[in-house]
């Protein structure tokens, strides 16, 4: 489904319909021995392969512990310091006890006020081990609950960007409710930015469709003229072949124009949006390529089953048209083939187009959905297109709410696959 870099013949492929997975392009990549890393590296490592919200997690309830274990030693002291104060001395004078009787009296006396002290924090340290455990595992509980609320409006925020694309700008914002902290001030930021990137977008579509419209007059009095002077019977042959060589470039020159019109149409927010079925939409463009495709020699194989979607069947129907004439353009020389499937797969809307055609490397696979872009950046030959088509089918996917992707096909050629939400 791309321009070819050569006129070189190519060879005769006889490739089945495509189905499964693509094989791999190129060959797999050499194995290496990793290095080896040691204990105090991969201690190291540890923080950059941990979440923030285990890190936030991790952090609150090591300092809770840490105020814990403070406060733990504070009671140990203080028990110790309240059983010696509340500990009264021995009074012996009165009973009239022999000095070193009195002395091994008070010796024992003063070793059971120790005892009761090391008694009493012996239970308090048993007791504390066993609460510090609960308290921990509690706080480890309590803390992940508290990140994840703290990191709920980062959570908000990175839904909304993995959401946001050019089609969706003007009403997708975070709108961030709360306090006035950092939070709210990121998000309002971030809300900033996309009404200015929405502003650009707008300005950027609006300039290519005007310049676009401001082009077609004087292309098409262009046209005009050079026709007069093709049916004038007194014209040379010079003169005629030259004027036919200037409507080619003039057809071209309008087909491009028309083409940025349809990109720039399509990048902006649906403005139909019905109800219709894709199986018609994909009959409707295989009508109107078949011609083109017997010209070129191309045979079109349809399966189309029914798909009921909501959108702009217009523009549909034209993403569909382009990737079947860029599946009849760049297809190999003689018997090519072009297949097209329409379903439903896992809850989505699938349409798929596939041809013979030369190898694609799948690294330049991504970059032929840009506009004026071709394989090996060729520009030559100019008969083959203005290279908008696929972004076109790209624009209108996405304005749908869907995806499109491309892989290379086994055998040469690709396989285009475009899946938009059911109805």
């Amino acid at each position: 489904m791309i321009s070819p870099h050569s006129e070189r013949k190519a060879v005769r492929v006889q490739a089945p319909p495509p189905s499964g997975p693509p094989a791999w392009d190129g060959p797999p990549p050499p194995t290496h021995n990793p290095l080896q890393r040691t204990a105090r590296e991969r201690v190291r490592e540890l923080p950059a392969k941990v979440s923030i919200r285990w890190r936030l997690t991790l952090t609150y309830s090591g300092l809770f512990l840490l105020a814990a274990g403070g406060l733990l030693l504070s009671i140990y002291w203080i028990v110790g310091s309240a059983i010696d104060e509340a500990w009264l001395p021995l009074d012996l004078t009165d009973l009239g006890l022999d000095p070193r009787d009195e002395l091994q009296a008070q010796l024992q006396w003063k070793a059971a006020q120790q005892y009761a002290v090391q008694s009493a924090r012996a239970t308090l340290v048993r007791s504390s081990i066993l609460a510090l455990v609960g308290v921990g595992i509690l706080a480890v509980i309590l803390g992940y609950f508290v990140a994840d609320r703290a990191l709920r409006p980062v959570a908000k925020m990175n839904a909304t960007a993995r959401k946001l694309s050019d089609s969706n700008l003007a009403h997708q914002r975070i709108d961030l409710q709360g306090p006035d902290d950092e939070l709210k001030e990121l998000a309002d930021t971030f809300d900033d930015m996309l009404t200015r990137l929405n502003v650009a977008f707008d300005t950027q579509r609006r300039f290519v469709a005007n310049a676009s419209h401001e082009l077609r007059t004087p292309l098409t009095i262009n046209r005009t003229v050079l026709e007069i002077a093709l049916s004038d019977p007194e014209a040379s042959e010079d003169l005629k072949a030259l004027g036919r060589t200037l409507l080619e470039v003039n057809a071209r020159n309008e087909k491009l124009i028309e083409g940025l019109l349809l990109l720039a149409r399509s990048e902006r927010e649906l403005a139909v949006r019905k109800p219709l079925d894709v199986k018609d939409v994909a009959r409707t463009a295989v009508e109107q390529v078949t011609p083109f495709a017997e010209e070129h020699g191309v045979t079109l194989t349809t399966d189309l089953v029914s798909s009921p979607t909501v959108g702009d069947p217009v523009l549909l129907e034209r993403s569909v048209s382009n990737l079947l004439e860029n599946a009849v353009k760049y297809n190999i020389p003689e018997n090519g083939k072009v297949w097209v499937r329409t379903g439903m797969a896992d809850g989505a809307l699938v349409v798929q187009v596939a041809n013979t055609g030369q190898h694609v490397p799948a690294y330049e696979v991504n970059s032929l959905f840009e506009p004026f872009r071709r394989l090996h950046a060729d520009r030559v030959d100019s008969a083959k297109g203005a290279g908008l088509g696929l972004s076109i089918v790209r624009a209108v996917v996405q304005a749908h709410g869907g995806n499109v992707t491309a892989v290379p096909r086994e055998g040469g050629g690709l396989v285009v696959t475009i899946r938009l939400p059911s109805r």
